[in-house]
């Protein structure tokens, strides 16, 4: 098994990270040009773990296909440089894997409190947009119709249950598929759960908890992991729903930032979304 990490100015989580994985059996990290020393830390500590260092930052997926492109072992675990994984974790997954109809597995993401993390979900649609967009599913949060994409809720807690998706901080997987590197951040694992789900099961695994130290960047630089994390999807509705959608997944997308700004606190944040969102505008392949 191989275990696949993006770098990018993670220098203290990536060193836990790493630490956490040393039973692995290959380790790459890809470090998309950190300025904070990532790169020369990995090379000092871990001298076993396999370096890629780009120049440039080349994005999510693209970094994690050029490992996918040089490993040969047949299970890989995509995980976060923010993730960290408890003793016995790596094995506990790969034993899902003995049954050939499983392609792919996440488990349960917490944060350092313990608190639950979103982990698994349905199918992206514009309803679902829809409902995240305009707070319904916050309203009717207790109504599978209105709250339907985040399935944690609406799982069992104690045993594995097959999914659409699994998120990507966190993702084990036959070897074969790659990442769609259009996408630069966010929803390259939307899309790359689309395509797996065709090939075998997705499971995903309550028991399994690791640690996911989700917004840990600043809290200056959040409007653009906003403005990154919509483009992700208009990428996914250009991509797999046709113009459309695209246009109509952009507008919600507007419309729910300016209903946001009305939210004490949260004005200049959703200010800038607004000025900097842009629709998908690569052309499709």
């Amino acid at each position: 098994m191989a275990v696949i990490v993006v770098s990018f100015n993670t220098r203290e989580l990536l060193r836990q990270c790493l630490a956490s994985v040393t039973d692995a059996g290959e380790v790459w990290v890809v470090d998309n040009a950190s300025e904070d020393g990532s790169a020369e830390m990995v090379e000092r500590e871990f001298p076993n773990v396999k370096l890629v260092r780009n120049t440039t930052n080349r994005g999510f997926g693209a970094a994690n296909n050029m490992a996918l492109e040089l490993t040969q072992k047949p299970l890989i675990l995509l995980l976060n440089s923010d993730a960290r994984l408890a003793l016995g974790q790596l094995a506990a997954m790969v034993q899902h894997f003995r049954d050939s109809g499983v392609i792919a597995l996440g488990p349960q993401l917490i944060f350092p409190d313990r608190r639950l993390q979103n982990s698994c979900a349905s199918e992206l649609t514009l309803w679902r947009l829809f409902c995240e967009q305009f707070y319904l599913e916050k309203i009717f949060s207790f109504s599978r119709l209105f709250n339907g994409y985040w399935q944690n809720r609406w799982l069992p807690t104690d045993r594995v249950s097959v999914v659409d998706q699994v998120m990507g901080a966190c993702l084990m997987m036959r070897r074969g598929l790659k990442l769609d590197d259009r996408y630069f951040l966010y929803c390259e694992d939307t899309d790359l759960c689309r395509r797996l789900r065709l090939q075998g099961k997705i499971l995903f695994d309550p028991t399994l908890h690791v640690v996911h130290e989700l917004g840990a960047s600043s809290t200056e630089t959040r409007w653009k992991s906003v403005v990154q994390y919509n483009l992700g999807k208009c990428t996914y509705f250009a991509l797999h729903h046709g113009p459309v959608a695209h246009r109509v997944c952009w507008l919600m997308q507007i419309l729910g930032a300016a209903l946001r700004m009305l939210i004490p606190g949260k004005t200049k944040l959703f200010w800038n979304v607004l000025k900097n969102s842009r629709p998908y505008t690569t052309p499709l392949k």
